[in-house]
């Protein structure tokens, strides 16, 4: 118990420099900036004789040497690519998807594209082929880079997408597409001349994950790497800003999220590139093991790990770092509330204090914490990072009081009145939706949050995911964590089940942790009993740490949560379901 409450103390004692970088921040954003130019070509050519040595990519392969790439080789590649891509048609501002998991091609594709003005189009390799072709369509890309994890779906809906001209097979999908990757590359070894293009200028094309309706493209400019950096920086501990310019720098970077969702791309690939420092890439399944052995193989110095991720790894390894030896200085975590039982888990058992961050596809990296500048909270969002102003808003665009839920909300200027280059340009062909996101200058993120005396957010959920149950408003967050810390769950879903006499009932679906499972199977036969025995003691759990109102009313064990590509709960999916339950029982 000393020991806790001496790093609560610690905590307490943490600096405070918010107000002082939140009011000293200005924007710099030139007129003309290319995402290609600060992730590669500049490390190539300003770093003199030890830019041959500077390493861009280290792929880590399970029980194999790691293949490490460097900024040079990254160049070179990219412009190859480039030459390819134009002598096949591709022109400035066309969308050019890039189908490929966490690999050294998937890196030049986005090089490549971003250099020569066309638009990079990130798909995940975990789409199917329905998902793929609505974006395909709904994008009229002209072409795409594919890999052995993605060609057979795309070659399945080609012949529906009329606007997809070539498709290049990269790695071991040589001779299923129209052009081979590496034959292609090779004929095409001198340098390209990049375009000069504007920060205002289209660079990538990101559908949503879709929770709330179907995906919508979101063009962000090249200026939004620019708009990501201080959250990046902040979040990662001061990333980027540790004396190590040479290409024998310490840090290294490593996050199992995809690169072609925001959260791997513009919280993780491009700004480690934009410092020069190398990435660790795997394809390969997550696993708690596998992170862990990772991390301490390549000794990953900064991280992101999604709250899930954290969750099954907290589950596994309850004292990591008897089994591990790790070299994290910072770890950021997003995408869903990380709880205060991760978040001590993350303080006690790995030795950094977790920095939540809060974005979205449109703005991303807008709010969070940073534990080396400002003192971090369990459970909180954080505060808006230098440079963006945040504000939790109510249904008329105006500021909510503390402790009032609202609309967690960004405007387009900052403090100084200077234009944020954090926002999107606008939805793909969606200019009314383009509109409904805005509230005069204040763009909505659809989630709700409270804001503290202190300036801290609280996540409340999506507004869609909060409900009222019995007369009592009921946000998921809150009973989730209470769930996970019980050793039984693995991860929990909370959604309303529509009942005739309340309205709606909580109810929780719940992932049992492996040792339960384990447990459950053993009891072949009896299962229904320890069914009824383990709600029971959740339930009870509940009740003894939250509201009397709040606690489940019914659980449901679940082999596995539904999830988008991006790693968040889809507690609609639950809640549809609740519903269509209840109209067949009539």
């Amino acid at each position: 118990m000393k020991r806790s409450q001496d790093r609560d103390m610690a905590a307490a004692r943490q600096p405070d420099h918010y107000a002082a970088l939140h009011q000293g921040f200005r924007w710099q954003v030139d007129e003309y900036f290319n995402i290609a130019d600060v992730c590669c070509r500049r490390w190539v050519a300003g770093s003199g004789k030890s830019a041959p040595k500077r390493v861009a990519i280290r792929a880590h392969q399970k029980g194999a040497a790691t293949t490490f790439y460097t900024y040079v080789q990254l160049q070179q590649a990219a412009d190859a690519l480039s030459h390819v891509l134009v002598q096949l048609g591709v022109q400035r501002g066309d969308r050019v998807a890039i189908v490929m998991p966490q690999r050294f091609e998937t890196a030049v594709a986005y090089m490549a594209v971003f250099q020569m003005g066309a638009v990079a189009m990130p798909l995940s390799m975990l789409f199917g082929p329905e998902a793929l072709e609505y974006r395909l369509q709904d994008s009229d890309a002209v072409l795409a880079i594919c890999d052995e994890n993605s060609i057979a779906s795309v070659n399945t809906i080609r012949s529906h997408c009329p606007a997809l001209r070539t498709v290049i097979a990269a790695g071991t999908a040589a001779g299923q597409g129209d052009v081979d990757y590496e034959p292609a590359l090779a004929a095409q070894q001198r340098a390209f001349t990049a375009v000069k293009t504007k920060a205002d200028d289209a660079a990538i094309l990101i559908y949503t994950s879709g929770t709330t309706g179907p995906p919508k493209g979101a063009l962000l400019a090249h200026r939004a790497l620019i708009g990501n950096l201080p959250g990046f920086v902040c979040s990662q501990n001061w990333f980027g800003f540790d004396g190590k310019t040479n290409a024998t720098s310490e840090a290294v970077f490593w996050s199992p999220a995809d690169w072609a969702w925001t959260g791997g791309l513009m919280d993780a690939l491009l700004p480690t590139l934009y410092f020069g420092r190398p990435i660790v890439a795997f394809n390969g399944r997550f696993s708690p093991e596998l992170a862990f052995t990772l991390m301490a193989q390549q000794g990953v110095t900064h991280t992101f790990l999604f709250p899930t991720a954290l969750k099954a790894m907290m589950k596994a390894y309850p004292h990591p770092r008897r089994h591990f030896k790790l070299k994290l200085q910072a770890m950021m975590s997003a995408g869903e509330a990380v709880g205060d039982a991760v978040f001590a888990y993350c303080r006690d058992e790995l030795g950094v204090l977790v920095n939540e961050m809060f974005g979205q596809t449109e703005i991303n990296y807008v709010v969070g914490n940073c534990s080396a500048l400002w003192p971090a909270r369990p459970g909180s969002m954080g505060k808006g990072y230098p440079g963006h102003r945040v504000a939790v808003i109510d249904d008329e665009g105006r500021e909510c009081a503390v402790g009032v839920p609202g609309d967690v909300s960004v405007n387009r200027f900052d403090i100084h009145g200077d234009a944020d280059p954090i926002f999107f340009l606008g939805y793909w062909k969606k200019e009314a939706a383009t509109q409904a996101k805005f509230s005069g200058d204040w763009c909505r993120t659809g989630d709700l949050a409270t804001r503290d005396e202190d300036g801290y957010l609280w996540y409340e959920g999506r507004a869609d995911d909060v409900f009222k149950a019995a007369g009592y408003r009921i946000g998921p967050g809150e009973i989730e964590n209470c769930l996970v810390k019980h050793p039984a769950v693995a991860n929990a879903a909370v959604v309303p089940k529509p009942d005739r006499e309340r309205g709606a009932v909580v109810k929780a679906f719940i992932v049992l942790a492996p040792d339960f499972v384990a447990a459950r199977a053993r009891q072949a036969g009896a299962e229904g009993q320890f069914d009824i025995k383990l709600t029971a003691e959740l339930q009870a759990h509940v009740k003894g740490l939250l509201a009397p109102y709040e606690y489940p009313k019914e659980i449901e064990f679940i082999d596995a949560l539904p999830m988008t590509t991006t790693g968040k709960v889809q507690r609609r999916v639950l809640r549809l379901q609740e519903e269509e339950r209840f109209r067949q029982a009539g």
